[in-house]
């Protein structure tokens, strides 16, 4: 837990509580808990955020989730600060001041015509670019001019970091620094559209991008005059830009003297000024070299003056009044410490290190391990082990081998090469994963908001990457942590820079260290927040791979989570969404389609969802008995679209279907009444079927009577009487294999007009005459005359051909069936085939009508 910052004003508590209180809340403990080794339960923090139109909801657990925000939840639009709110911004974001006595103010020499110049184009509203060397002094040239432009713009200066900022980076520290819109981010159109209108001085200091994405953040602030502090090596930016440069070279000799007289707080000796005349032309004026070298002398004082100077840690400390003053060493033991050489000049990072206190040496160990990155003042006594090794920072500080960077240090321009060839970077593994287990812990825990823990994102960032390479044994397990840890809070600090490097950084780690549901945790976030960003093609890839991680694993939980995010990719892509395998237990239904000649496979994108389908597709049928004769299986194509026009023949057939049962349960019941219940031989049936099979078949149906409509498939046990002149063998029904067609056994197809049995039956129940001239199922006379007599016998031949051809199955054979001999079963065939007759001829793009 960070010791500074602690009061009601901490994340999570609220000191106007109901109970007069002042809001502090006890950390939950459960009894026992601690005897069995195990952990004391931490509060989940879940935040949300609103991105533009969206709704995230950070997550820690199973991943964020995203969704259009509710209405009514909309945020409210930003708001301008104040001067005095941009003030108090603006303090916040400084460095934090060094513990210890203050460190002198130095001049600024020789700067006079740059800052005039830089002032005066700035107020005409140009954009200057200030290159000079690393060290020549341009933070505090950008400090001076900042000073000076305060009222020049409406909106006042804004001073940025550019240290490893991206241009997204830089437009949204720009959007927080004029406006307030707490706990919301706007997407990309809504933050130009409110940059354009932001009139303001924008300073920033070590910019690191150049060329196109320069020209990017100029073109996207046309009311804004920049002054961009950068290095030579830097790409400049196009033409269009309009941008000024002004070089800046170091001091002169006599300047270079005067700062080291000021660093010093004393006139040089001749010794003094010959060593420092060679140092001006070693370092080419370069104004940190000689307040690093006045550091070295200052040092060598001490040590000529008391030989155990620095071997007190509090001896930068101020003594008080009235404490007895330091005795003098004798005049024998004084030291007559020599100048330093001219490589420890301009090289001092070493020797000023090797002067100062174990914790300070302690502190350079962990910065080197982080890339140059200092940790907070408050962070050292934990990392390094000593109660009062927060001063330490005000040491290096005041050596000049720190800089501020935004709202921290780091270590100044060429130090960290200095210490990594002076032995600094011989434990760095060990020391960035200490500070990996600090910052995991100290990100964790409740009190720490996510604002705190932005401030330390670049070490955080720092503390991973260096564990990711290593070989060593728990580096990448380390690395994993940390990354589990920091990543929520700093999404819900909307540092989304910093938030990215620490996903893709957690996600290498896990992989190299092999726990796969951290890296799809990893990778769910990543498609999150290049969902959020705007990249639809990136979120489907990063929650694809996450949904088939978490799948294998067995994670259902997450696996809804990255669903719900991917089905709002493909909603916000238009509908087309690339088909994920499902994974066992996943109750998905599945729509089957047999793609068609010249429609485009799943690795091209087809046409729209609800798009009209224009190719001839085969009408599906919920049917044992197709309507005609099975077409040859279309070729198909892998991984094929599911489309609508499949689940409108699906919606057609199942009306069919329910017209179907209902027919059926109609006349099973008459057929179970029609009967006198006084004669029980009146539902009496054979336990044998017949099939008429003619021998002399030669293919045309016009020859044959009419035996009857078709029996409905799978009724066993049904006797048909056979007709004159076919043959006495049956072809047994075979239950659950349809038919080729429901044709009868003449040929002639259902609905055609053509008599369909013999005229001499009386039998009204049986959907038509039975071909014996005798009724089958019912002993008693029928009470209501047929209502269509037939006029032609049925052994006369038709003078004119049947309208349709006989349907042959695949073999090539005639179709052949039985007839029925109960009244449920010659319905059933009759409903079956009027269902499926209109079914064939039916456009399957007009089946929705």
């Amino acid at each position: 837990m960070d010791p500074t910052h602690q009061g009601p004003e901490e994340y999570g508590r609220h000191s106007d509580g109901a109970d007069g209180s002042d809001g502090r809340r006890r950390p939950s403990r459960e009894s026992g808990s601690a005897d069995f080794g195990q952990p004391t339960p931490q509060q989940v923090r879940i935040v949300q955020l609103t991105v533009g139109d969206l709704l995230l909801t950070v997550n820690p657990v199973d991943g964020s989730e995203v969704e259009t925000c509710p209405p009514g939840s909309q945020p409210d639009a930003p708001v301008r600060r104040t001067p005095a709110e941009r003030a108090d911004h603006e303090r916040a974001g400084a460095p934090p001041v060094p513990a210890g006595p203050p460190a002198p103010q130095l001049p600024l020499l020789e700067r006079h015509q740059e800052h005039e110049r830089l002032v005066g184009l700035l107020a005409r509203g140009r954009s200057v670019r200030l290159t000079g060397q690393a060290g020549s002094g341009r933070t505090a040239l950008l400090d001076a001019v900042a000073a000076d432009c305060t009222d020049l713009a409406p909106d006042g200066v804004v001073r940025l970091n550019g240290h490893r900022r991206t241009t997204a980076d830089l437009l949204y520290g720009l959007f927080d620094a004029v406006h307030r819109s707490p706990l919301h981010r706007p997407d990309p159109q809504e933050l130009l559209a409110l940059v354009r209108s932001i009139g303001a001085v924008v300073i920033i200091d070590d910019l690191e991008i150049g060329g196109a994405a320069l020209d990017e953040l100029l073109e996207a602030t046309p009311e804004c005059a920049f002054l961009l502090g950068t290095a030579p090596d830097l790409t400049a930016p196009g033409i269009d830009a309009h941008l000024e440069e002004v070089l800046l070279a170091g001091l002169g000799r006599s300047a270079s003297l005067e700062l080291l007289e000021k660093v010093v707080e004393r006139p040089l000796t001749e010794d003094e000024r010959n060593w420092a005349g060679d140092l001006w032309f070693e370092s080419e004026g370069l104004p940190l070299r000689f307040v690093q070298a006045g550091s070295l002398l200052r040092q060598r004082d001490r040590l000529n003056t008391d030989p155990e100077a620095f071997d007190e840690y509090d001896y930068f400390e101020p003594r008080p009044g009235d404490a007895p003053p330091v005795p003098e060493a004798p005049t024998a033991e004084t030291l007559d410490v020599p100048l330093p050489s001219l490589g420890e000049g301009a090289a001092p990072a070493v020797l000023l290190a090797s002067r100062l206190s174990e914790a300070a040496r302690e502190t350079l160990r962990f910065t080197v391990a982080l890339g140059g990155e200092v940790p907070h003042q408050a962070h050292l006594p934990a990392l390094v082990g000593d109660t009062h090794a927060d001063a330490a920072l005000g040491e290096l500080a005041g050596c000049g081998l720190l800089s501020p960077a935004g709202a921290r240090y780091r270590l100044a321009a060429g130090v960290l090469a200095q210490l990594e060839a002076g032995g600094y970077a011989e434990s760095a593994a060990t020391h960035a994963r200490t500070a990996a287990q600090h910052y995991a812990w100290w990100v964790s825990h409740p009190s720490v908001t996510p604002q705190r823990a932005v401030a330390e994102a670049d070490a955080i960032v720092a503390a991973m990457g260096r564990l990711i390479p290593d070989a060593e044994a728990g580096q990448a397990s380390a690395a994993v942590l940390l990354a589990r840890s920091a990543a929520p809070a700093l999404a819900a600090g909307i540092a989304w820079g910093a938030w990215e490097k620490a996903l893709r950084a957690g996600q290498e780690a896990a992989r190299i260290a092999g726990e796969v549901a951290e890296e799809a945790y990893f990778h769910h976030e990543l498609g999150i927040l290049a969902l959020c960003s705007g990249n639809l093609d990136r979120a489907r890839t990063e929650l694809e791979t996450s949904i088939s991680m978490r799948g294998a694993l067995a994670d259902k939980s997450g696996a809804v989570a990255g669903r719900r995010a991917l089905a709002l990719v493909a909603d916000r892509s238009g509908g087309l969404e690339t088909p994920v395998r499902s994974q066992v237990g996943d109750e998905v239904p599945a729509v089957r389609q047999d793609l068609l000649p010249g429609t485009p496979s799943a690795a091209f994108p087809g046409p729209p969802l609800f798009a009209r389908q224009t190719v001839e597709e085969d009408p599906t049928l919920i049917s044992s008995l197709p309507a005609t004769a099975p077409r040859s299986p279309a070729p198909k194509t892998g991984g094929g679209r599911a489309v609508l026009g499949g689940a409108r023949r699906n919606l057609a057939a199942a009306g069919a279907g329910a017209l179907l049962i209902a027919v059926l349960g109609t006349v099973v019941t008459l057929g179970l009444t029609a009967g006198d219940p006084e004669e029980p031989g009146s539902r009496n049936v054979t336990t044998e079927q017949s099939s008429p099979e003619d021998a002399t078949d030669d293919g045309s149906p016009a020859d044959e009577p009419d035996d009857g409509p078709a029996p409905d498939d799978g009724a066993p046990g049904n006797e048909a009487p056979t007709t004159p002149g076919s043959s006495e063998s049956a072809t047994p029904s075979t239950s659950g294999s349809p038919s080729p067609g429901p044709s009868s056994s003449d040929g002639s197809s259902p609905g055609t007009g053509e008599p369909s049995g013999d005229p001499t039956s009386d039998d009204p129940t049986s959907g038509g005459p039975s071909p014996s001239g005798k009724p089958t199922t019912p002993t008693k006379p029928p009470t209501t005359p047929p209502t269509t007599p037939p006029t032609t016998p049925p052994t006369e031949t038709p003078t004119t051909p049947p309208t349709e051809t006989p349907t042959e199955d695949p073999t090539g054979d005639p179709d052949t069936t039985s007839s029925a001999s109960g009244p449920a079963e010659s319905a059933t065939a009759t409903a079956t085939a009027s269902a499926d007759a209109p079914a064939e001829s039916e456009d399957p793009t007009e089946a929705a009508a």
